[in-house]
């Protein structure tokens, strides 16, 4: 039991130094975030992110999204894209699941808006099944928002503290 406590601590503590990391490597910004509160929830983002082996230093896994509109009668979009991390990445897993929650400035939802490049950091830590949280930011020009912290379900025997991009382009 203190085992598995100290585990989710030192991940915790990990993720939020990564996010720091990640924040403060970013210092030029050609636009200003805007506040996730006074956004509008448009949907949500269903991923499936493929399995693989952590090389101790990082990873690469293929991500395929659906984007489904909270708004009736929108049609749905596809993504597809990877999922990179570098930091400490050991073991390995099978196919997860990842669903974000997405925000807009306004109600409005174009095709393609959600594609773009998101940073930030990973804690994973899987024993048969396991959890993972991911904390990343970004997408085209800072127009769309996915939910700022989402939880991955996953099964296989990894550990992960990493740094993390996730790259998404309209596959429709």
């Amino acid at each position: 039991m203190k085992k598995t406590l100290a585990m989710a601590f030192t991940a915790a503590s990990l993720t939020l130094a990564g996010t720091m990391a990640a924040n403060a490597a970013d210092t030029i910004r050609t636009y200003q975030e805007p506040d996730l509160h006074s956004g509008v929830k448009i949907g949500y983002l269903d991923c499936t992110i493929g399995g693989g082996i952590g090389y101790v230093l990082g990873s690469a896994k293929e991500i395929e999204c659906d984007f489904r509109s909270s708004l009736s009668g929108e049609r749905s979009d596809h993504y597809s894209g990877a999922i990179k991390k570098l930091g400490v990445d050991v073991g390995f897993t099978t196919r997860s699941r990842l669903i974000w929650a997405v925000f807009a400035p306004t109600a409005g939802y174009h095709h393609g808006s959600l594609g773009g490049i998101y940073r930030g950091a990973t804690a994973e830590a899987t024993v048969g099944a396991g959890i993972g949280t991911n904390v990343l930011f970004g997408g085209t020009a800072g127009s769309i928002h996915l939910q700022a912290i989402s939880v991955t379900g996953q099964i296989g025997l990894n550990l992960a503290a990493t740094g993390t991009s996730m790259t998404l382009a309209s596959a429709n």
